[in-house]
């Protein structure tokens, strides 16, 4: 039988100029390192045929599956605050879209698939590391509940790529909602297109926001719910302690879920200024940037809109900054409200900012670790004798002492029962995250020994990262001082 993939085909349905007609470049040697085979049966996709050897040659784009119509899109951004006019699909080709088990039209598209227009003289391929980096963080994403690309499949390519090095070559196969960007309507607002800006923004409420197609002023209601939703999305990250490191623009999903894991990481020690991209030298999208620099990236989107609100460019302006507006009160309420869920709080009363905000800093000044401190609260809820192994998070755990009494006294005032408590805390506070050490390590043994075992273990961890499972209790534990990574890479 052949692999059956129901593609559809809108976003290759725009006008030409949206992107380029580019076929993967076929490889030598495919072979499939991974599927996930729960996303293939929810995208309506046959896992058993993905796993032939003709399944392995279309996920790495050697053999183009029927009803394909593969493009390279067009987008441009700015990266680092600097605006680059055109950059595009450089390495990632759009095979097409299908209609998912829920009803939800989902791209699916090859990272690492060869050369296109957009390449700048890159190779257009991916080396097997940041591959299985994106494959490892996008899932545990998925599992943590944080809106996210998906990984369907990684396919070791037979080949090498060049980087410092010569490195395996690989295919990501990747799924989204879409792979519209904020830098997507920057590419035609630069060019003064204003009809393709709304051509692009007619497509993404008709995919994304259909709710507001018959609003009065729709361009405006879509601003709004790209507002909403990347305010929810990076309050979400900060709950978990996940910092981007290369919120670009063009890194800026239109559908508010979280794109392109390059030099990504979860927090260790609770730093606000953490930072671990090699490339982010300035510190500019470190972990408690996140919000800000997201509202510049908004600021962006809303310059694109423009022209569509309004003729007169003053009450246009004065239309968006309205608008704009929202998304420190929007992201403040998320981040609050998950912050009051983090050390079991069910209700809102005066003083809880100041408690939240004591623990923070008291974390911050004891290098606590975030996960495992927010995780063991968890268990000091249900029983005081527990405290102890929240205090050993803490350089003086007296800190931890003196703000426990206050945190008593606030929890004393709710009715919920201890155990209670403890479920819904732990329910938020995962125990388990892609560690930088166990994912590094992973890496090396995949690179260096084609061994895929631990791959394949830290995604069973990360799977049930809300789970105790006793039985992985390691992957819970911080790095060590000898195994800690202090950088990140983009991978390109």
């Amino acid at each position: 039988m052949t692999v059956h993939f129901p593609f559809q085909n809108t976003y290759a349905a725009l006008p030409a100029n949206f992107f380029a007609r580019v076929a993967p470049t076929p490889v030598a040697a495919p072979r499939l390192i991974k599927l996930n085979r729960p996303l293939a049966v929810q995208l309506g996709l046959d896992p058993d045929l993905l796993e032939t050897p003709e399944g392995a040659e279309i996920l790495a784009g050697k053999r183009l599956p029927e009803g394909a119509d593969p493009i390279a899109m067009a987008y441009a951004g700015h990266q680092f605050g600097q605006f680059v006019p055109q950059l595009g699909d450089g390495r990632a080709i759009l095979l097409g879209e299908v209609i998912d088990r829920d009803g939800v039209r989902r791209d699916i598209q090859l990272k690492g698939s060869g050369p296109t227009p957009f390449s700048r003289r890159g190779d257009g391929r991916a080396a097997l590391g940041p591959v299985l980096r994106e494959y490892i963080v996008s899932e545990a994403m998925f599992a943590l509940g944080i809106p996210t690309t998906r990984s369907l499949a990684a396919v070791i390519t037979g080949e090498h790529v060049i980087r410092e090095t010569a490195l395996p070559g690989a295919v990501l196969t990747r799924v989204a909602a879409s792979h519209v960007r904020v830098g997507t309507f920057q590419f035609f607002a630069a060019r003064g297109d204003t009809d393709g800006v709304r051509a692009l923004a007619d497509h993404v409420i008709a995919r994304h926001y259909p709710e507001i197609a018959k609003a009065d002023r729709p361009y405006h209601a879509l601003l709004e719910g790209v507002v909403a939703r990347q305010a929810e999305l990076v309050a979400r990250w900060l709950l978990i302690g996940f910092i981007h490191g290369v919120m670009n623009t063009d890194n800026t999903s239109i559908s508010g879920e979280t794109i392109d894991y390059g030099p990504c990481a979860f927090m260790d020690d609770y730093n606000p200024a953490q930072v671990y991209s090699s490339i982010d030298e300035m510190g500019r999208y470190a972990y408690g940037n996140q919000p800000r620099i997201a509202l510049w990236n908004l600021t962006r989107l809303a310059e694109c809109l423009l022209p569509l609100f309004s003729d007169d460019q003053e009450k246009a302006v004065e239309q968006a900054q309205f608008i704009l507006g929202d998304f420190s009160e929007k992201f403040s309420a998320a981040y609050a409200a998950g912050l009051r869920r983090k050390i079991g709080l069910f209700t809102e009363r005066d003083g809880d900012e100041a408690l939240i905000e004591g623990f923070l800093d008291a974390m911050a000044k004891n290098q606590a670790d975030f996960t495992l401190t927010f995780r063991r609260l968890g268990d000091a809820a249900l029983d005081a004798s527990a405290d102890e192994n929240v205090r050993a998070q803490f350089m003086d755990p007296t800190a931890f002492d003196e703000w426990a009494k206050r945190w008593r006294e606030r929890l004393a005032i709710e009715p919920q029962t201890p155990s209670e408590r403890q479920s819904a805390m732990h329910a938020v506070n995962p125990a388990f995250i892609p560690r930088n050490h166990r994912v590094e390590a992973v890496i090396a043994a995949a690179t260096n020994d084609d061994n895929y075992a631990p791959f394949e273990e830290l995604l069973t961890v990360l799977s049930k990262p809300y789970d105790d499972q006793p039985q992985y209790a390691a992957y819970a534990a911080p790095p060590l001082p000898d195994q800690r990574v202090l950088q990140t890479f983009c991978g390109t």
